[in-house]
């Protein structure tokens, strides 16, 4: 049967402060604070260049699963790609996933909003000298046209060193959301083996990213996605979680942080109970709650 979260057991996480929480040692994480993300963006860019420095040291695949955002800390990354040429030559980088329309097809790249190709292209990979960058057949997004061909590739490549990971209100992972069927249900187990697939995208997050975007014009957000499974992304080494947007992720950096269980309530649990390494940046505003004001 499925952990659920008591109302008791989220109160009493939310209502620690933010000293509180600094000074515990039983966090799920590691937990590192600062006053602003974009402080967080270039330690986070920095691990990103010392992981792969450390790979292309001993001749090894750097093998990464990416989201196309955050990406802040693209730029300070590919600042010091340039200014150390540190080579990409052998990284693989797997995107998390990719809008599709409501016919489950990929939005087109010149479309004025929905291709997550057309935003990596643009905002990271135009922007690194060719000359030190992976060949294009190392960036591989999901496709709803070969849903295997992802999960193989990581599987023959030996799995994941690190996720770089954004997470939502709701603690999906790229766009492994919680199940939200009244129809059937999925169990913990397959759904810590799900692999990659097309979604229908959460009313929550539907929610979020028009608000975010398109001042609450949900009719701009494509309905549908396709995604790697949590199978891909427990394979990984190692976990880099970039929190901000203050209060919208106040709640679920307190369930990441403290739930000892795995729950489809909140699907980072299972990121935070089965990847062996967690690193979790958040900004001063977004480890305030709330409830620990009263």
């Amino acid at each position: 049967m499925d952990f659920i979260i008591s109302n008791e057991q989220l109160e009493q996480w939310c209502s620690y402060s933010p000293e509180e929480l600094k000074k515990r040692k039983d966090l799920n994480a590691d937990l590192r604070v600062r006053s602003e993300s974009r402080q967080f963006y270039r330690e986070v860019a920095d691990l990103m260049a010392e992981e792969l420095l450390a790979n292309n040291a001993k001749g090894a695949a750097t093998r990464w699963i990416v989201p196309a955002g955050p990406i802040d800390q693209w730029d300070y990354f590919i600042e010091r790609v340039h200014r150390e040429q540190i080579s990409l030559k052998n990284l693989w980088i797997f995107m998390m996933d990719e809008y599709l329309d409501w016919e489950s097809r990929l939005i087109p790249e010149d479309a004025p909003y929905g291709s997550l190709h057309a935003v990596m292209k643009k905002n990271v990979f135009s922007k690194i000298d060719p000359a030190l960058m992976c060949p294009a057949e190392q960036i591989i997004f999901p496709d709803p046209r070969d849903l295997d061909y992802y999960d193989n590739k990581i599987e023959e490549l030996g799995g994941i060193d690190t996720i770089w990971a954004g997470i939502g209100c709701k603690g999906l992972i790229a766009f492994c959301e919680a199940p939200h069927s009244r129809y059937y249900r999925i169990s913990q187990e397959q759904y810590r083996n799900s692999k990659t697939r097309i979604v229908e995208l959460n009313e929550d997050t539907l929610v979020a990213l028009s608000q975010r975007r398109f001042g609450g014009y949900y009719d701009k957000i494509p309905p549908k996605a396709v995604t790697v499974g949590m199978k891909s992304i427990l394979s990984a080494k190692r976990i880099v979680c970039m929190l901000r947007c203050g209060s919208w992720k106040q709640t679920v950096l307190r369930v990441m942080l403290l739930c000892t269980e795995t729950t489809l309530e909140y699907p980072v649990t299972f990121a935070m109970k089965y990847i062996p390494e967690k690193i979790v940046f958040c900004d001063e505003e977004t480890l305030e709650h709330p409830l620990c004001k009263e």
